[in-house]
């Protein structure tokens, strides 16, 4: 029997939205990581950094942006656009890409001797008075460490086998040797008998990892490679099974020195996707050499960190961080309005000194012109629809496997149509609704437990031409006698 007064919950009727992230760079190459503070170097590990010293302190730096392509990202992104966070993923294997140095004569000067080499595995470190000593013992007679440069620094131990006299060291080691590796590690794959992923299959590792959505991306240096590139498209339209992102590749500036061949190397190599933005050429910002997908990427993420993560508006016409732009051995390239816009009538984006300084230029994904569609044409409203679906799915998973009934239906219509409304109101889209459409329902799906929801929604194209129509009127002329 129950006497009294109850009380019993029920779900709430409207979700708030669980937005994905749009613009979190993933960003796979090669690192310094014999200059990694870790305890283990991270080799195919995604690290989530926030800062730039926790970048360092993880991964190791170097100038050597040629051989250690995630520096290049690295000081683009946190120093120049001061954005964060990145998911940094480092193919550079410390057991397979090196090469052993043999015995040589260092000087030892004033109980200090320098190894004047990058890469250096201190671990391989051996230290001798001469060719035929015995090796001296690290901690007792001698220290080592790396100097700001990522040379390695041996000094003396008071008490220790280094007499003060001793002008020269004999040293051997194994070193980083990074030209190793190859597209093949930045593709990665699965290891048959572990299950261990490798290279661009860790970009399903990140949303587990990190409950943070990859939004964009980025292989510096690897993604002019035709089979590099074509693997970025395929990861980009399935992470996890549902998600999408955009990826940002370049075209190769030491074979295609002329932007009008940029055009038929995008198309013979396949660069066509919707969800391909295509850069070229380069930039360079005193004396370093950027790709320009890097620049880009921090482009992007400052504009959409100023409309709270929502991706609607182009990058183009936005600074870069730059002075010229070149090609791979630093020749200056020169675009005028007219080749800038060439480029982006064949679905490339190019750097434009035209006014206010060197910027962004180009709407166009890789798919146009050969499509027109603005879903899969125009950068933002992919993004848009990207992060409209990725937001969809993370919002209503939590409601998988209820009851299809009339409540599910109508929460997930009241939830979506409440947030679509935020949006438009806020003016990140014109419009947008959901219907439960009963054609799109067959009887024999929803008794099958699948439900179809139909989503309109039209984020705003970018206003690519503006034009302004100059016409001479005479009736002015009857001020002259006012």
């Amino acid at each position: 029997m129950r006497h009294g007064v109850y009380v019993r919950e029920v779900p709430t009727s409207v979700l708030p939205p669980a937005t994905a992230s749009a613009s979190l760079p993933v960003v796979f190459g090669t690192a310094p990581v014999n200059l990694s503070k870790r305890d283990k170097a991270p080799v195919n590990e995604p690290i989530l950094c926030y800062s730039y010293s926790e970048a360092v302190e993880a991964l190791g730096y170097s100038d050597d942006w040629k051989s250690y392509t995630l520096c290049e990202f690295m000081y683009s992104h946190f120093q120049l656009f001061q954005q964060g966070p990145i998911v940094f993923i480092n193919v550079l294997d410390p057991t397979e890409h090196k090469i052993d140095v043999a015995e040589s004569e260092i000087p030892l000067a004033k109980g200090v001797a320098k190894i004047n080499q990058s890469g250096v595995l201190v671990t391989s470190l051996v230290v001798k008075l001469a060719v035929a000593g015995q090796p001296l013992e690290k901690g007792k007679d001698y220290a080592a460490a790396f100097d700001e440069d990522g040379n390695v620094i041996i000094n003396r131990i008071s008490g220790g086998a280094i007499p003060d006299s001793q002008t020269s060291l004999t040293v051997s080691f194994t070193k980083l040797e990074p030209s190793k590796v190859i597209a093949k590690d930045i593709i990665g794959g699965v290891d048959v008998t572990t299950g261990q992923l490798t290279g661009l299959e860790l970009v399903q590792q990140v949303f587990p990892r990190f409950r943070l959505l990859p939004g964009l991306l980025l292989a510096p240096g690897w993604s002019q490679d035709p089979v590099v590139g074509a693997v970025m498209k395929a990861k980009s339209t399935n992470i996890n099974g549902h998600f999408r992102c955009m990826a940002l590749l370049d075209i190769p500036t030491d074979t295609i020195k002329k932007y009008t061949d940029a055009p038929a190397w995008k198309e013979q190599n396949n660069y066509t996707a919707e969800t391909q933005a295509v850069c070229y050429p380069k930039l360079k910002l005193g004396d370093h050499i950027f790709h320009q997908s890097t620049q880009l990427a921090g482009v992007i993420c400052q504009v959409d960190q100023k409309n709270e993560g929502v991706p609607y508006e182009s990058p183009s016409n936005k600074s870069y961080q730059a002075n010229s732009a070149v090609l791979d051995d630093g020749t200056e390239v020169l675009l005028g309005l007219d080749q800038a816009n060439y480029l982006n009538g064949q679905g490339i984006v190019s750097p434009l000194n035209f006014t206010g300084g060197w910027k962004c230029w180009g709407n166009r994904t890789a798919a146009y012109p050969a499509v027109t569609d603005p879903v899969k044409s125009f950068i933002p409203v992919r993004r848009m629809f990207d992060w409209i679906g990725n937001s969809l799915i993370l919002t209503f998973w939590q409601k998988v496997d209820d009851p299809a009934n009339k409540r599910l239906v109508q929460t997930v219509i009241d939830s979506v149509n409440i947030w679509l409304n935020g949006l438009q109101a806020a003016g990140y889209i014109l419009g947008g609704r959901v219907e439960f459409v009963k054609s799109e329902n067959p009887v024999t799906d929803l008794m099958n437990g699948t439900l179809r929801f139909h989503v309109f929604v039209t984020p705003a194209s970018p206003a690519e031409e503006i034009q302004f129509l100059l016409e001479y009127d005479p009736s002015y002329l009857g001020g002259l006698f006012a």
